[in-house]
């Protein structure tokens, strides 16, 4: 039997429940990963695949090492290629089981001037000359070894009559060539997995393959596991009237023999404040009814998202933990922006310096750093005072010494302005001017986007501050936070890292156009990215057990920019029967009232914190304005209607500029 599923986590699972159940050791056994199965194979065949016994797996950093060992033998310049996103794309080709020599014109890139083919060549010649393969070579070089050694792969389909799967809907493309080739002769096999949960094509997942998998084993029986034990009736019917508007799925009708408990919640709210306000407030009520801190999480789109609950938690004095991820001002991006802020703050923050001096790369080296340490040390001086002084003498080269000399200048020159302009523009001018932005932008690696997402939330977060030092106090207070309070800590988390948990009470925030469905997902992933976004919707409702509320806000800063936010469009496919919508969410009017499932996709936003101002309507949707009127919106100020589409107006704002935005939010002037 070979049973193989991701994690070495789920794979330590098996074993000891199989250990438990046959009361005995399953050392030995083929129960693991796919990529140590792979390892395996390719151990007792090595001189197939023109390696040694003793190869090496290479990890991240030597993978990196070796890609800017490439690229100084061609004289390319990382900057314009970066390494990290070089390996992202050679990843991506091995996820898809191609070779160098298979990877069409169909199948190549732009990516390093068009030459990331013949560097990913370069890359395995260089893997085998120093007898190394990446975690991609693992299922890779089996493919090679299985099609190029038939007998081979006739021992191996002879040795395992039955294979299980796990997981299945998460597999790439190369390892459902490696399990279609190994079941090609029995096709005993056994693979579990929830079409509805497939939600990693960006790490090469392709749903595909458990949507046809009927067709590649002909005679394959589908059992569906219908029964759910975690949830209860309300949230998994309003989780299934959600995926039902999917067409690329196998289709179940899930059910539960617990209570109907409570109905999913709505909630509106002004803005990304509010929203955190409103679920602080909400975790404070539970708690004092005798519910535990570890029984809730909140879960957004993207990480971002999770700075102004942290601030709100922090504030109130709850203790929380970010799963997945660090929290916000321990993340590398972050910390490193706050660094130059430090220096600009105070110059003699030698640690900031030091986090700084070459970051971005500036080409000082060790030797320029060396020699602004010992002048440092022998005058006694800050680090950036030295480097000042540094500067002007003939003590370093003309290369390091210019990097040097441009990044004191623009120190000084931040410095000057930081009296005349708020933090969040100084942070922004510093990002810019500093070529942090430019950084991570280049950078092609899976994890660039939100660190840029991390970055402009940043900027944003500065806005509530009236000076550097007050954010750097905050700052300090918040990373000194006791982070030994106990177990008993609310989860903040993304909707990707939940995948497999569960928790008593689930708080779905963000959930408006854009946002979520992420626009930039949307947009990159050929026609299934709303699919996917929508099965992570249903990931993130199925996450629940007892209670599931679902935020969204009529106003989201987004980027340091106040827009005016439309509710997700999966708001509108939850079937209304089993939602409670709060009157002050402004959605339907009343509880009372019936919505139909049109009125919901065409809901207006309703601020749940305030009362409408006199004059100002509240979620009419009777075509009261008309174009050509002139209003007055609370955060963008005066403007003129242009257009009017049920209770949403085009308006030209006299300084915000063209804005759409909700009837409901705006007054006649």
């Amino acid at each position: 039997m070979l049973a193989v599923t991701f994690t070495n986590k789920a794979a330590k699972e098996m074993q000891n429940r199989v250990a438990a159940a046959l009361n005995q050791p399953v050392e030995g056994w083929w129960v693991g990963t796919f990529h140590s199965t792979g390892a395996r194979i390719l151990r007792n065949h090595v001189e197939a695949v023109g390696l040694k016994s003793n190869f090496a797996i290479l990890d991240e950093d030597d993978q990196l090492r070796l890609i800017k060992r490439i690229l100084r033998e061609r004289g390319m310049d990382d900057k314009r290629c970066p390494p990290r996103g070089l390996l992202a794309v050679i990843q991506r080709w091995k996820d898809r089981g191609l070779e160098p020599g298979q990877v069409t014109a169909a199948e190549d890139t732009d990516f390093a001037d068009g030459k990331a083919r013949s560097l990913y060549g370069d890359y395995q010649d260089s893997l085998r000359r120093v007898n190394a393969v990446d975690f991609g070579d693992l299922l890779l070089l089996c493919l090679k070894l299985f099609r190029e050694q038939p007998d081979i792969l006739k021992r191996y389909q002879d040795k395992f009559k039955y294979i299980l799967v796990d997981e299945y809907q998460d597999t790439n493309v190369a390892q459902y060539l490696w399990l279609r080739l190994l079941a090609q002769t029995r096709k005993n096999i056994c693979c579990v997995g929830d079409d509805d949960q497939s939600i990693y094509s960006w790490r090469g997942a392709e749903v595909g393959n458990i949507l046809r998998f009927e067709n590649d084993f002909p005679g394959a029986r589908v059992v569906r596991l219908e029964r759910n034990y975690r949830s209860t009736p309300h949230i998994l019917a309003a989780a299934s009237g959600l995926i039902a508007h999917n067409s690329g799925r196998l289709g179940k009708t899930l059910w539960t023999e617990l209570s109907s408990g409570e109905k999913v919640r709505v909630r509106g709210v002004w803005d990304g404040e509010s929203e955190a306000r409103t679920v602080g407030g909400e975790i404070e009520s539970l708690h004092s009814k005798g519910e535990f801190l570890n029984g809730m999480a909140v879960l957004v789109r993207t990480g971002a998202q999770t700075r102004e609950f942290e601030e709100r938690l922090i504030t109130l004095g709850v203790p929380y933990r970010v799963v997945g991820g660090l929290r916000f001002y321990e993340r590398r991006e972050i910390r490193d922006a706050v660094a130059y802020l430090r220096v600009i703050a105070q110059g003699a923050d030698d640690l900031a310096f030091e986090r700084i001096v070459n970051f971005p790369k500036r080409g000082l080296g060790p030797a320029a750093l060396n020699a602004v340490h010992g002048l440092a040390r022998s005058l006694g001086l800050p680090l950036i005072e030295a480097a000042r002084k540094l500067v002007e003498t003939d003590e370093m080269t003309p290369k390091p010494r210019g990097a040097l000399a441009a990044l004191v200048g623009d120190i000084k020159r931040w410095q000057s302005l930081s009296d005349g302009l708020g933090p969040s523009d100084l942070m922004e001018q510093v990002l810019n001017e500093s070529g942090v932005i430019a950084h991570w932008e280049a950078d092609k690696s899976p994890e660039a986007p939100g660190r840029l997402e991390n970055l402009k939330e940043l900027v944003a977060a500065l806005e509530d501050f009236g000076g550097l030092t007050e954010f750097l106090e905050h700052v300090s207070l918040v990373m000194e936070m006791d982070k030994a309070a106990g177990d008993d800590k609310v989860t903040l988390m993304t909707l990707h890292g939940a995948k497999g948990l569960e928790y008593d009470t689930v708080f779905l925030a963000g959930w408006e156009e854009g946002l979520f469905p992420h626009q930039r997902v949307m947009g990159e992933m050929e026609g299934g990215g709303l699919e996917e976004e929508r099965r992570l919707a249903y990931v993130g409702l199925t996450r629940a057990k007892r209670r599931a509320i679902i935020l969204h806000a009529a106003n989201r800063r987004i980027h340091g920019r106040w827009l005016s936010a439309l509710p997700s469009r999966f708001i509108s496919e939850l079937p209304a029967e089993h939602m409670d919508i709060s009157a002050e969410s402004g959605l339907f009017g009343s509880k009372s009232s019936a919505p139909s499932h049109r009125r919901f996709k065409a809901a207006a936003y309703a601020p749940s914190e305030r009362s409408p101002a006199p004059g100002e309507r509240n979620g009419d949707p009777d075509g009261a304005f008309h174009a050509g009127q002139r209003i007055f919106h609370q955060k963008f100020g005066y403007g003129r209607v242009v257009t009017v589409e049920d209770d949403k107006l085009q308006i030209a704002f006299e300084k915000a500029g063209g804005k759409k935005v909700m009837g409901s939010f705006v007054k006649p002037a």
